[in-house]
């Protein structure tokens, strides 16, 4: 199985899609899945652990609520993709922020559970940047009203961090803070740094088959469309030198963590790389043109947690965003050894970097404190 964050597989993404999703048996998988939902059931008396559906935006979108103790505060987590859900891939990262925040993920229209349990094509117009934000922020909205909250944390990750940054430009009175992980600032920028790197990586390497097939598209991206042929030959290398996580040519670790998910059954697990096939090629156009770097002020508290060799979405163009953009709080924290997947490749680190700068800004005598901005 090879579950999509945004473009990290296109190569796949627009093989043609299957007529429907296959239900793939995999009941040999059946004793490891209970042992981890057995690990990770929570059984603290203040605990919280959920799954359900609710009406967003006029779609049932699902939902994952997991937390040792009600009265820590809320993380509303964005996914990317777009159409690659966190709920079957959580177990492998999760657990530890639990203790400390209660998480709330939740397969987006297009994605996951809530593409596999209706028939989507009745929303595939309203696939668009705006009713994404707006779905989280109907979230935010639903999930501070039920568990008696005030405001949330919002997080994102890769295209996550398009919705989610979108929904706080919007909305920021929901919202404590926001903490953009494998941030989106300007695509088409993010394409040319990932394209020169696998350029540069390749020829440094020798690799005269990826120095040739990067030659036919340079300079890219150019004036020339983005299309889906110029995405793949220009984000494969790149990937492939540790652009995706740090030091690996591949990551199968994320991609097989459906599998082992107590939280998906078969027809939920086919659905994943079914959703995105049907999501990708209607967001791609908006994506695009995806471009933060007007936005001069940021309303909430920002934290952005940047992976030293990510050239997925690159993290130079968001460490420049941060330096010069005003904010009542902001923070850059390096992970030196982490490329995109940075809640996999340094989980302590991210769960030590949300309690030092994230969690504190919730508590309400604090989060109305000045305190001094920096980068770490």
């Amino acid at each position: 199985m090879k579950t999509m964050h945004l473009l990290i597989a296109l190569l796949f993404c627009f093989a043609p899609a299957a007529q429907a999703a296959e239900c793939k048996d995999t009941s040999g998988y059946a004793k490891a899945r209970a042992i981890i939902e057995d690990l990770n059931r929570i059984v603290a008396p203040n605990g919280i652990q959920e799954s359900y559906a609710t009406r967003i935006g006029g779609v049932d979108q699902w939902i994952s609520v997991r937390g040792q103790d009600k009265a820590n505060p809320i993380v509303l987590f964005t996914h990317g993709g777009p159409a690659s859900p966190l709920i079957p891939t959580m177990w492998q990262y999760q657990r530890p922020l639990e203790e400390y925040f209660t998480v709330v993920n939740w397969d987006q229209r297009g994605a996951g559970k809530t593409f596999a349990s209706h028939d989507p094509n009745p929303y595939a117009d309203t696939l668009k940047i705006d009713r994404y934000a707006d779905d989280a922020i109907e979230i935010a909205e639903y999930v501070r009203k039920r568990y008696g909250k005030r405001k949330l944390i919002l997080m994102g990750h890769s295209w996550g961090t398009v919705v989610a940054m979108s929904a706080a430009l919007k909305r920021p009175d929901l919202f404590y803070a926001y903490v953009g992980i494998g941030q989106v600032i300007n695509v088409r920028e993010n394409e040319r740094i990932s394209f020169d790197f696998g350029l540069q990586q390749a020829k440094a390497r020798g690799n005269t088959e990826a120095v040739k097939e990067m030659e036919t598209i340079a300079p890219y991206p150019g004036n020339q469309p983005i299309t889906r042929e110029r995405i793949i030959t220009a984000r494969k290398w790149a990937q492939y030198y540790g652009g995706l996580t740090a030091y690996r040519n591949e990551s199968p670790y994320y991609y097989r963590a459906p599998l082992l998910s107590p939280e998906y059954d078969d027809c939920d697990r086919a659905a994943v790389d079914q959703g995105n096939e049907f999501s990708l090629g209607r967001i791609l156009p908006e994506f695009l043109d995806v471009d933060f770097t007007k936005v001069k002020e940021f309303p909430i508290p920002v934290v952005m947690f940047m992976g030293r060799h990510d050239y997925t979405t690159p993290s130079q163009p968001t460490a420049d965003w941060l330096a010069r953009t005003q904010a009542p709080f902001k923070q850059g924290v390096w992970f030196e050894n982490s490329s995109h997947m940075i809640m996999w490749e340094e989980p302590g680190k991210t769960l030590v970097s949300l309690l030092q700068y994230v969690r504190p800004l919730t508590d309400e005598a604090k989060a109305d404190t000045k305190r001094p901005s920096g980068a770490d």
